[in-house]
């Protein structure tokens, strides 16, 4: 297999405004302004999909009569600027209170893939302390290049398929070289059609151009400067735009901190080792009440007996009438990879499956089933789309400097399983496969120290942003963390307590370097 510098030149560009590739830029025509239009209507069933009925509903529509709606155009690729434009969908909420008005703020809810178009109604609707936010500043919501109402392009249904998906479900029990080396021929083969699909445009799907995009809102808005609020992969679009543009930068809050150089396997096994920490978190919770699971007095004891049941069901698997897929060892590891919020049903889950480990019956028990059936949202064809899995695809793949060739995927695999026994196959093989495959170049983009104004957010036991992401970021951009005692993804914007701090910094620049205790089951 190739090397990753075989698949294609690696171009490094530092995230700097006085760089060359920056340097690229300077024959950009002032922008054009943004073409405002009438927002788009919502039906009943659109809404129910977002969980909106009733006064909630109502709320929204109130909010989306406030809000102006637009599409800009862009250059497709900055380097050569007069030609190919593509049109990005942006929105505006103005602020409540103009007179006191303090600016622009700009929303991103990660992704990469993730839409912004409708993220400032989203926002105000979430809790008091973001609705705040909207009292002194416009909230402007985009849709990043690739995503729902900007332009974009789709990879051909059949290329979306992930790993063993591609050929049926994967049998039951730990994943042979031989399964893997399959998984992974499909991935590189579903890689390369997507990046063959529409190459111009998807080689241009990168977080510096899509920084740019979002100067060029900034300047069509008639903003000096350009406040900025994410979570998750947000944070590193918002680390990019601060590094490329520091004079028009302002305040910004990042939370739930991304990777600061991505590579899949980096991004994996960071993922996996925060896991298999929060479930050992989990362990010692059940301990402080095994009068209701029943699974040990103390944190060890029970790590011992949950290992001890995955082991068993990896041996035996278990089938349920009303459930579509085995309980298998695997099964317990998902049920120990779970945040907080959710350890009572797991935990209920867990003490099920140990009960019934020997016993015969057809039908799940409650506890599981809910976990594995939930409470379906039926998504109306007309929803407007949430997510890009293409423009997901493509902005990692397009920023991927590791290894992609099977041994060395294989072999991070293993290593995986041996340091997280009890959770470390909770991601998927065919997810570390990453962008084995792609055929597009790479860039490998630097972050810096501007010294602008910056507040990061990190959770102390998250799994989809580990603690030390944040401070790893910190290092190598700056700036001040508030330390979030928490396992829950952007939670800082669902807790009105954390919230406020946002609040508090978007209002007065004032920088929080304490703790906040955030999101507890």
């Amino acid at each position: 297999m190739r090397s990753l510098l075989s698949l294609g030149a690696v171009v490094v560009l530092a995230a700097s405004g006085t760089t060359a590739a920056s340097a690229a830029t300077r024959d950009l025509a002032p922008p054009q302004a943004i073409r405002w239009k009438g927002c788009p209507s919502y039906s009943d069933a659109v809404l129910r999909g977002r969980g909106l009925e009733g006064q909630r509903a109502q709320e929204f529509r109130r909010l989306l009569a406030r809000t102006e709606c637009g599409t800009l155009e862009v250059p497709l690729d900055y380097r050569r600027p007069r030609d190919k434009k593509i049109t990005i969908a942006v929105t505006r909420l103005k602020a409540a209170d103009p007179s006191r008005r303090l600016g622009a703020l700009a929303l991103n809810s990660g992704g990469p893939g993730g839409a912004g178009y409708l993220m400032p109604i989203d926002h105000v609707m979430m809790n008091s302390a973001n609705a705040r936010l909207n009292h002194r500043y416009d909230l402007i919501g985009f849709d990043p290049r690739g995503v729902g109402n900007s332009d974009k392009v789709d990879c051909p249904p059949a290329d979306e398929g992930k790993g063993a998906s591609t050929g049926g479900k994967p049998a039951p029990g730990p994943l042979t070289e031989e399964a893997a080396r399959q998984i992974y021929q499909q991935e590189v083969a579903g890689n390369q059609a997507c990046s063959r699909h529409d190459p111009q445009f998807l080689g241009q799907l990168t977080t510096a151009n899509i920084a740019r995009d979002m100067d060029r809102i900034r300047a069509a808005l008639g903003e000096r400067k350009l406040n900025f609020l994410a979570l998750s992969w947000g944070t590193w679009l918002g680390a990019v735009y601060r590094s490329m543009f520091p004079h028009t930068v302002g305040r910004m809050w990042l939370d739930s901190i991304a990777i600061p150089r991505f590579s899949t396997l980096a991004f994996e096994q960071g993922r996996a080792e925060a896991t298999e920490r929060n479930c050992r978190r989990m362990a010692d919770w059940m301990a402080e009440r095994h009068a209701t699971y029943g699974f040990g007095t103390s944190g060890e004891a029970v790590q011992d007996t949950l290992l001890a049941l995955r082991r068993h069901y990896e041996a035996d698997p278990r089938t349920f009438t009303d459930l579509d897929i085995p309980v298998t060892g695997g099964t317990i590891g998902m049920l120990c990879a779970q945040t907080s919020l959710d350890w009572p049903l797991t935990a209920t889950a867990l003490r099920e499956l140990y009960e019934l480990r020997d016993t015969p019956g057809s039908a799940a028990p409650p506890a599981l089933k809910q976990i594995y059936t939930g409470n379906p949202v039926e998504i109306p064809p007309d929803a407007p789309e949430e997510f890009n899995q293409t423009m997901n695809r493509a902005t990692f793949c397009n920023e991927d400097t590791g290894l992609r060739d099977f041994a060395s995927v294989w072999s991070a695999w293993r290593q995986r399983l041996e340091r997280n026994p009890l959770t470390g196959d909770f991601g998927k093989f065919s997810a570390m496969v990453g962008c084995a495959g792609w055929t597009l170049p790479v860039t490998d983009t630097r972050v810096r120290d501007t010294g602008t104004s910056l507040q990061m957010s990190g959770h102390l036991h998250e799994t989809m942003s580990p603690y030390t992401w944040t401070t790893e970021m910190q290092e190598i951009i700056g700036g001040a963390v508030l330390t979030v005692d928490d396992d829950v993804h952007g939670s800082v914007l669902m807790d009105p307590a954390c919230g406020a701090n946002v609040a508090v910094y978007f209002e007065s620049g004032r920088l929080s370097w304490g703790r906040c205790s955030g999101m507890r089951p």
